[in-house]
């Protein structure tokens, strides 16, 4: 019997590049899982794939950060699968709106100038980073947490990034709340431990997605001059692959691999954040 055999498990975010391959490798070994995202098209390009491969999945369009949403999905998901086992908080991201242009401050950026400051910054689209990420994670957790609580077991995991250890250049509030959940995973782990939930998260590197591609490589498949900075800093001198994250999320959900496992955060970064650069 496959271990996630007819348990469920909920992924937020699972329409992404990350995200949709934990929901189909959950499927693959027995779980039922429960779709979360924004724009049901990615999410049906997902249950899709698991359905053909046999899998079980349901599609539940919402926004994270609207708790009543999350409240209605959590009793479809109870109803339909029963309680949540596992819960990946995968849903997050940054706007370009809320990302520099500089590096760090020149002083024409108090008079006229071209591109992006931090004082250029609009603090709804800060905030908006902030929350999807921070309240993203959090209420999620709440609503999922529960009936793992009422259950008496459970693992959740989030997800930090290396703006969790040190504050990349250009994306302030992303970094910002990618640091928080990292104190919010620790947090939580403590918390939930006496219900038996053990709360996790990893660190991805930079793996490429639709909206880092742009930032890390050019029109023709090259590297930009960001994507060379980053190569540079990482050991194994390339991006991670999405499948490359699924065996350290499948050894934090295991209770018997890692039961005595909580409140870590685990980079899987091809050695970026070990790497001081010099």
């Amino acid at each position: 019997m496959n271990k996630y055999e007819n348990q469920v498990a909920v992924v937020t975010g699972a329409g992404g590049t990350l995200c949709s391959v934990i929901a189909e490798k959950l499927a693959s070994e027995g779980a039922k899982v429960a779709l979360i995202g924004r724009t049901e098209e990615k999410l049906r390009v997902v249950a899709d794939r698991i359905e053909a491969a046999g899998g079980v999945c349901i599609i539940c369009p919402g926004d994270v950060t609207d708790e009543a949403a999350m409240e209605a999905i959590g009793q479809r998901v109870k109803a339909e699968f029963g309680s949540c086992r596992y819960l990946i908080n995968g849903a997050g991201g940054n706007n370009n709106k809320a990302v520099t242009t500089r590096n760090t401050f020149e002083p024409d950026e108090l008079s006229e100038h071209e591109g992006t400051g931090f004082f250029d910054l609009d603090c709804d689209v800060l905030s908006s980073v902030i929350n999807i990420n921070t309240m993203g994670t959090l209420i999620p957790s709440r609503v999922f947490g529960r009936q793992m609580a009422e259950a008496g077991k459970g693992a959740i995991l989030n997800f930090g990034s290396m703006n969790s250890y040190k504050p990349l250049t250009k994306v302030p509030a992303y970094a910002m709340s990618k640091a928080a959940i990292v104190n919010f995973t620790e947090w939580l782990a403590t918390y939930l431990a006496p219900a038996g939930i053990r709360v996790n998260a990893v660190a991805p590197g930079f793996f490429v997605n639709d909206r880092s591609r742009k930032i890390l490589m050019t029109p023709d498949g090259g590297l930009s001059q960001r994507g060379i900075n980053v190569q540079a800093h990482t050991p194994l001198k390339r991006f991670g692959e999405a499948p490359e994250l699924w065996g350290c999320v499948d050894w934090l959900l295991d209770d018997e691999r890692a039961g005595f496992v909580t409140g870590v955060t685990i980079p899987v970064d091809g050695g970026f954040s070990a790497h001081p650069g010099i």
